[in-house]
C-alpha cells in the first residue's frame, strides 16, 4: 500500500472508530445483550469482513435496522437461540452469495425495504422514549406504543424520571446542534460527544440515573457450534429466514450507495453477500450480535477520505484495543445518553423527506411503504415484509395487467360493431372487459380485433370464448375476430369466423 493511501486510511479508520463505538454500546443495550457482544460484532466486522473481497470502502457491525428483531429473538430464545439463529443465517448467506444469488436481492422492492426501515425505526423510537423515561428496559413490539401514555405519569410523579428524561433531551440537542458546526470540528462524531459530554455531567452532578452494566469481554462471550434441536421449532425457522433476507438487503442496499459515494471499483455483490455471511457466521460461533454493512459508518469512511478497505479493518482494531484495554469507561455511560442516540438513529431510518415526495409522484409505492411500516409495527418484523412483499406484487400485477376495451358502432345502430382489445389481458381486469361485452347488443354483428391484445391469461380466454359462443347463439348475432389471439394454453377451442 503506497503512502498516500495509508496517510488517508488511518485516520479515516479512528473517524470510523469514534462514530461506531456508542452505535455498538447503543444497539447492544437496545438488543437486549450485554454491551461487550455489540463491540464484539463491530471487531468482526472490521477484522473479518473488511479484509474479505466485496464492497472496498463500506463498513459493517451491528445495525439499528436488526435491533427490534433482535431482541424479539432474545427475549424468545435467549442468548442461546439467537447465537443458533446467526449462525444459520449467515450459513445462509454464504449459500446464496457461493450460488450468485446476491444481484437478485436488488430485485426487492424499494417501498418494502423503505417501509421494512421506517417500521424498525417507529419501535426503535417508541422503546428508547421509555429508556429516556427512566425505565430500566424498554418494551418490544407494539407494547411500545400501548405503554406510552404511562410514561406521561411516571414523569410526573417521579423526579429520577424527568432528570432521565432531560438528560436524554440535552443529549439529542448536543447530536442536533453539533452537525450545524464547522466541518473541521464535525470530524469528532457529534454521537460520541454528546455521550462524552453526558457522561461527564451525570459523573459531575450526581445524577441519579441508571448506567451500563459491563460484565467484562471473557464473561459476555459465551462460544457455541450452535443448538441444532432448536431448529426444529418453527418460529426458529422463520426468525432464520428473516434474519439472512433483512440483513443481505440491507447490506446490499447500503453497497449500492455507498457505490455511488465514491469513483472507486465496484461492489460485486454475491462476494459482499458471502463476506457478510462469514461475519455472521464468526457471530453465531461467538454469541454475538447480528451483522450487516451500515450506511452511516459506511458514509463516514468515504466522507473521511478512506481509499481501501484498510481503513475498515483498522477501525476493528481499535475497537478490540479499546474494549481490552479500558472495559470500564463503557460503565460510566447513561443509559438516557444512549437511548437519545438510539432515538436520533430512529428517526434517521424514517422516509420523512422522502415520503411526502413519492406520495405526489408514485402513490402505489408510497402506499406499500405505509403499509409495511404498519404491519411491523402491529405485527412483527416477518410478518410485515410479507405483506409488504405481498402488496408489491400487487401493485405490480395491476399496473401490469392494463387493458383498454374500445367500443365504434359507426352512429348506425344497425351495422357491425367494432371493438377493440388492447394491452394485458388478465383475471384482474376481466370484469372491465366483460362488462363492455356483456353491454353489446346481442343482435348486431361484432368485429372482434385482437391485434394490440400482448397477453391473455387463462380466465380472460376462457371467458372470452364463452362470451363468443353466447353471442353467436343469438339470433342476428356474430362475431368475427379479425386477429388470433395469444396462445395461453393447449386445450382445443371453437373456431369463430374470422375476416
Amino acid at each position: 500500500m503506497r503512502w498516500g493511501e495509508w496517510r488517508r486510511d488511518v485516520p479515516a479508520s479512528l473517524v470510523v472508530f469514534l462514530v461506531a463505538l456508542p452505535l455498538c454500546v447503543g444497539i447492544a443495550v437496545a438488543s437486549g445483550v450485554p454491551v461487550e457482544l455489540g463491540l464484539v460484532t463491530g471487531v468482526v466486522g472490521g477484522l473479518v469482513v473488511g479484509v474479505m473481497p466485496g464492497s472496498s470502502l463500506q463498513v459493517s457491525g451491528p445495525a439499528a435496522g436488526l435491533t427490534v428483531l433482535v431482541a424479539e429473538a432474545v427475549e424468545r430464545y435467549g442468548l442461546t437461540g439467537l447465537g443458533t439463529i446467526v449462525l444459520v443465517a449467515g450459513l445462509l448467506q454464504i449459500g446464496l452469495g457461493l450460488l450468485r444469488l446476491g444481484r437478485w436481492f436488488r430485485a426487492i422492492s424499494v417501498a418494502v425495504v423503505h417501509g421494512m426501515l421506517a417500521g424498525i425505526g417507529l419501535l426503535l423510537i417508541a422503546g428508547q422514549l421509555h429508556i429516556l423515561a427512566g425505565a430500566g428496559t424498554a418494551p418490544v413490539g407494539l407494547a411500545a406504543f400501548t405503554g406510552l401514555p404511562a410514561l406521561v405519569g411516571e414523569l410526573t410523579g417521579s423526579e429520577p424520571a424527568r432528570l432521565s428524561l432531560a438528560l436524554g433531551t440535552a443529549t439529542i440537542a448536543v447530536m442536533m446542534l453539533w452537525n450545524l458546526l464547522p466541518g473541521r470540528l464535525r470530524t469528532v462524531p457529534g454521537a460520541l460527544v454528546a455521550v462524552v459530554a453526558a457522561s461527564a455531567a451525570s459523573a459531575v452532578l450526581g445524577l441519579p440515573v441508571d448506567t451500563i452494566e459491563v460484565a467484562g469481554l471473557l464473561a459476555a462471550i459465551q462460544p457455541s457450534l450452535g443448538h441444532p434441536s432448536q431448529l426444529a421449532d418453527l418460529g426458529v425457522l422463520a426468525t432464520i429466514v428473516t434474519f439472512t433476507l433483512v440483513a443481505s438487503a440491507e447490506s446490499l442496499f447500503s453497497a449500492a450507495a455507498v457505490d455511488r459515494m465514491h469513483q472507486g471499483p465496484r461492489t460485486d455483490f454475491d462476494r459482499e453477500l458471502v463476506a457478510q455471511g462469514t461475519g455472521n457466521t464468526v457471530c453465531g460461533l461467538l454469541g454475538a450480535l447480528p451483522m450487516t454493512a451500515v450506511i452511516v459508518r459506511s458514509s463516514a469512511n468515504v466522507h473521511a477520505g478512506a481509499r481501501t478497505k484498510a481503513s475498515r479493518v483498522l477501525h476493528g482494531l481499535w475497537l478490540l484495543l479499546f474494549v481490552a484495554a479500558v472495559p470500564g469507561l463503557v460503565g460510566l455511560i447513561p443509559l438516557p445518553a444512549l437511548a437519545a442516540v438510539l432515538v436520533h438513529a430512529g428517526c434517521k431510518l424514517l422516509p420523512l423527506r422522502t415520503l411526502p415526495g413519492l406520495w405526489r409522484t408514485h402513490r402505489g409505492e408510497a402506499v406499500v411503504l405505509t403499509v409495511t411500516a404498519v404491519a411491523i409495527v402491529t405485527t412483527d418484523m416477518f410478518t410485515g415484509v410479507l405483506v409488504g412483499l405481498g402488496l408489491a406484487v400487487a401493485k405490480v400485477a395491476w399496473e401490469t395487467s392494463h387493458v383498454r376495451v374500445t367500443v365504434d358502432d359507426h352512429g348506425t345502430g344497425t351495422g357491425p360493431i367494432d371493438v377493440a382489445i388492447v394491452g394485458n389481458a388478465t383475471f384482474l381486469r376481466l370484469p372491465t372487459i366483460l362488462n363492455t361485452l356483456h353491454a353489446l347488443p346481442t343482435d348486431r354483428i361484432v368485429r372482434l380485433d385482437l391485434h394490440g391484445l400482448r397477453h391473455l391469461d387463462h380466465a380472460c380466454g376462457t371467458a372470452l370464448d364463452t362470451w363468443i359462443e353466447a353471442h353467436n347463439r343469438t339470433a342476428g348475432g356474430q362475431v368475427h375476430v379479425v386477429a388470433p389471439r395469444p396462445a395461453q394454453d393447449d386445450r382445443p377451442r371453437p373456431v369463430p369466423a374470422t375476416e
